[in-house]
């Protein structure tokens, strides 16, 4: 007789680990999933093909040269351009590099894009997305640190997302390239390099539809692109002291998802609002004014913004960081709010 052997232990599968990818190539993949699912969507702008910032890297190679096209150093030439193109039917996505180059072709952008739409009674679609880096980026000076959204926000017919994570930054490229309206894309410069779990396939984030990114009960952040990792740090660090900080980001800033934004300061009583912007006319004076006009019975605390001072961004990086929103800023919003 034969002794029976034991059946050999199973190894244990190794757990599929999330996929990792950089926020810039987030963003180039929602652009690929785009131009793949519709040969009219095209990207041009200045080195697009080369792309020093790398959001449209390695595009001409796959798509070919009338798709993805160089043009002149002239912002105005180009943003107007697409205007035509989209009327006739193109899908335009466009590159302008620096969000301070949105003041260059302004009368193109809020003018003409942003209105044509409307004053045609819907006639004409403009599907056009307008892309760029924005934010300073390490002493890159007044005129290549600007964060153009509050003034952007205040022209109608215009669509303005801003992601903070790479997962949003391909689906709202997606959904952006898919909308039949202009849409105003910015990536924060200084999150170009942080990685984050994004699905290989392809996906959209809906336009206009906030992410509460942590939940909490002692009061509401509400942040905007790059200082959203910021306040969730500060969060993490304040639950140490039993302080529950909510975090939303809008994600989109216009059309503003208002309804996220009060539902969590109907469960916290409390609001601060960060913004990588100057103090006057910010995003930020725009979300506490909705906020207190809207539920200022509901308000514990008098709300908090937390913004640059109204200068230009300086040169010199002691002078930069000064004028910057940091984590001391945010955690200092938070404790006075909770003092009141």
């Amino acid at each position: 007789m034969t002794q029976a052997t034991a059946a050999p232990a199973q190894a244990a599968k190794p757990q599929a680990q999330e996929r990792q990818v950089y926020f810039i190539n987030a963003m180039k993949e929602g652009l690929q999933a785009a131009m793949r699912e519709d040969e009219t969507v095209m990207v041009l702008g200045e080195d697009v093909q080369r792309s020093v910032i790398g959001a449209t890297r390695g595009l001409v190679e796959e798509f070919g040269e009338p798709r993805v096209r160089n043009t002149p150093i002239s912002e105005a030439t180009f943003v107007g351009a697409c205007v035509g193109a989209a009327a006739a039917g193109v899908r335009p996505v466009v590159d302008l590099m620096v969000g301070s180059f949105f003041y260059v072709a302004m009368d193109q952008l809020a003018n003409q894009a942003a209105k044509l739409r409307y004053m045609s009674g819907g006639q004409v679609e403009l599907p056009i997305v307008y892309f760029t880096a924005t934010g300073p980026s390490g002493s890159g000076a007044a005129q290549h640190s600007e964060n153009p959204h509050p003034m952007l926000m205040n022209v109608a017919g215009l669509k303005i997302v801003m992601p903070s994570t790479p997962y949003d930054a391909k689906g709202l490229m997606l959904s952006a390239i898919r909308d039949p309206n202009p849409v105003v894309y910015l990536q924060d410069f200084v999150l170009g390099g942080t990685k984050g779990h994004v699905p290989e396939e392809a996906y959209t984030v809906p336009i206009g539809v906030a992410d509460v990114k942590r939940r909490g009960t002692d009061v509401t952040v509400v942040a905007i692109g790059a200082t959203v990792p910021r306040a969730l740090r500060v969060a993490r660090k304040l639950e140490g002291e039993g302080i529950s900080v909510e975090v939303v980001d809008p994600r989109t800033l216009a059309p503003l998802d208002l309804d996220t934004i009060l539902e969590s300061v109907a469960r916290t009583g409390r609001l601060v609002v960060v913004d990588s912007a100057r103090l006057t006319c910010s995003a930020a004076s725009e979300i506490v004014a909705s906020v207190v006009e809207t539920a200022y019975d509901v308000l514990n605390a008098a709300p908090q913004r937390v913004a640059w001072e109204d200068v230009p961004v300086p040169f010199t990086p002691p002078l930069e960081q000064r004028v910057l929103v940091d984590d001391d800023d945010i955690e200092r919003a938070i404790r006075t709010t909770l003092a009141n």
